[in-house]
């Protein structure tokens, strides 16, 4: 059967948006920092003391020719170190080889963390375990160690999984990359992009910061981390390296690490996919000196665990903000919890809801999606939800008046207009109360869009 041919007109009409879908991410081998993201990449940082970074060129993936994807990030000084881990049962194995690595050294006299971009070393059995090892043991021998020590390295991959690394050429320029060690923000940054995949630009933090317990010492924070996709809790293909020069001993920094990353790390979603190389690692050398935080009961480990925790929340805000294909940042306040936890959960239903990111990105102001995603939420206590007495709301990111789609259970007429000119911003949050009285536990959880580019993205990341 013949079909009538369109017109020039109705064909143009129907290539529109598909000419529309330009590419704003950097594929691995571009390295092109939209315009837009170039406002979240530092020119300057303050950085710990007796921290060093470095990066080389591998090229772990054939495709590239140009971009350095070894990173290596040291202390002068053995450190304190902590780590979280992914808890996806198929666990990469440098995941598997820096949880013992930490185990066995008690988490004290750990040098550094090597990371190699393009290779996950992941579902890759004993030979991607001894791959692992070789990496830390290679960085230990720059360091002067022993054949016999315990390794002093937290070892990192990101990249595609099920591979194994081409792990002689990553042995052969890990002495290049420590004797390049610097302590300048150059340093840090090009370690910050060596380590990135998908990601459109280098996630790079830094933060002075002082404690009551050392008056006139100021100490310092900085971090790097990666993520573009597969992010959601536990963790989420998300690494992480924050060093301080605060002094904390073993004991205290992996409880200090972990309720930091509760609030962080954990409460972001871009796909709802949980990787097999997930790590966040915390190391604290102790050069700007002071009274070490020891426990709990140290004067300072409340304040410490506070700085650390909002610093590891801008960090894990820049891994949303560059969500595969994302146009959107959107944090999800839930109020009046009877727990933070319940609060947490009903953000998280919202935050990995496909029909909620794709309206968001259409600029559809779909509140029944937002209900209906809260109305699902599993492993609630009885009565956390009210239907008549739920409210959801949007608030506007340049501080206009807030937009009431629900209250108390009765639908509100919607400005769609109005309700437009917010959805264009990219910065956005969507506010659900369980209760209208004041009091419970307030949650927050960020997430980004759905678009057209995250299948696009996904659907040719091997290739």
């Amino acid at each position: 059967m013949a079909f009538p041919k369109p017109s020039p007109k109705r064909l143009s009409n129907l290539l529109k948006p598909f000419r529309s879908q330009t590419r704003n991410y950097a594929a691995p081998g571009e390295g092109n920092i939209p315009p837009s993201k170039a406002q979240y990449v530092p020119s300057s940082g303050t950085y710990p003391k007796g921290f060093l970074c470095a990066s080389a060129h591998v090229g772990v993936k054939a495709s590239n020719t140009r971009f350095d994807d070894l990173a290596l990030i040291a202390s002068e000084t053995p450190c304190s170190a902590a780590a979280v881990f992914t808890q996806n049962r198929f666990q990469a194995a440098p995941v598997t080889v820096s949880r013992e690595m930490i185990r066995k050294r008690g988490g004290d006299g750990i040098r550094a963390v090597v990371v190699n971009s393009g290779c996950a070393n992941a579902v890759t059995g004993k030979g991607g375990i001894e791959d692992a090892e070789k990496m830390g043991k290679q960085t230990d021998r720059c360091f002067g160690a022993a054949e016999s020590e315990d390794s002093q390295t937290v070892v990192m991959s990101t990249g595609v999984i099920g591979q194994r690394l081409p792990i002689q050429k990553i042995l052969n320029k890990i002495p290049a990359a420590y004797s390049s060690l610097a302590a300048t923000h150059d340093a840090w940054l090009k370690a910050a992009r060596a380590i990135c995949t998908t990601d459109t630009f280098p996630k790079l933090l830094s933060r002075p910061f002082t404690l009551s317990s050392a008056p006139g010492t100021t100490y310092h924070l900085a971090g790097l981390t990666k993520g573009a996709g597969m992010i959601h809790p536990n963790m989420a293909t998300l690494l992480g390296i924050v060093c301080t020069d605060a002094p904390i001993s073993p004991a205290a920094i992996a409880p200090l690490l972990s309720s930091a990353i509760e609030r962080s790390f954990n409460s972001i979603s871009i796909d709802g996919d949980t990787s097999t190389n997930d790590t966040v690692a915390l190391l604290a050398n102790g050069a700007a000196g002071g009274a070490e935080i020891t426990s709990e009961a140290s004067p300072a480990y409340d304040e410490f665990k506070t700085v650390l925790t909002d610093f590891a929340a801008d960090l894990a805000k820049l891994v949303v903000r560059d969500g595969e294909g994302a146009t959107k940042f959107v944090t999800i306040r839930v109020k009046n919890a009877p727990s933070y936890a319940a609060g947490k959960r009903i953000g998280s239903s919202i935050a990995r809801s496909p029909l909620v990111k794709t309206a968001l990105y259409g600029k559809d102001a779909n509140w029944g999606r937002i209900l209906c995603a809260t109305g699902y939420t599993d492993g609630l206590p009885a009565g956390t939800i009210v239907p008549e007495q739920t409210s959801v709301s949007f608030i506007p990111s340049d501080g206009s008046e807030k937009l009431n789609l629900l209250v108390r259970g009765e639908p509100e007429k919607v400005d769609e207009e109005r309700a437009k000119q917010i959805l264009e911003m990219e910065d956005l949050e969507i506010e659900v109360k369980l209760r209208e009285q004041e009091g419970g536990e307030e949650a927050v959880y960020w997430t980004c869009d759905f678009s057209h580019e995250y299948v696009t993205i996904n659907g040719d990341y091997r290739t």
